[in-house]
């Protein structure tokens, strides 16, 4: 797998996102569908870099903001740049539990610590099953 290519510019890993994985799974498509209220058909990512920014399953027309910056300044990840963390990484409470944008300065910071591959294979997983799953600890 091209983990570069599957991984957002902001730290989300695409290749684990259960639409993403839908296409290659009718069973998890339909239940996907079915919990959305949306044709099978429209389940389907290929990963924000492969939509150059801009994900029509979501309903984008534009690439999201990250995705502008990180191509105007020539940089693969948001951590390679000078301004990192800045505040179009910032997290937001409102639908926390729906969607994972809060693990993204994390993961960033993984993957600059441990290597985009090994962070690919051996962290990206369990970084989300923590986040949704986990206990809070401090």
């Amino acid at each position: 797998m091209d983990y570069r290519n599957m991984t957002a510019p902001c730290g989300l890993d695409c290749f684990n996102c259960p639409v993403y994985l839908a296409g290659a799974d009718d069973r998890l498509r339909e239940k996907i569908a079915a919990g959305l209220g949306i044709p099978p058909e429209k389940v389907s990512c290929r990963g924000c870099r492969n939509h150059d920014g801009a994900i029509p399953f979501l309903g984008m027309t534009e690439p999201c903001s990250v995705y502008r910056c990180i191509t105007t300044k020539g940089l693969s990840f948001c951590s390679e740049c000078e301004d990192f963390p800045c505040d179009r990484l910032h997290p937001y409470a409102d639908s926390a539990a729906l969607v994972p944008h809060n693990t993204k300065v994390f993961n960033l910071c993984l993957i600059r610590r441990m290597g985009l591959d090994a962070w690919a294979r051996d962290k990206a997983k369990s970084v989300k099953e923590t986040y949704f799953k986990g206990k809070f600890r401090l």
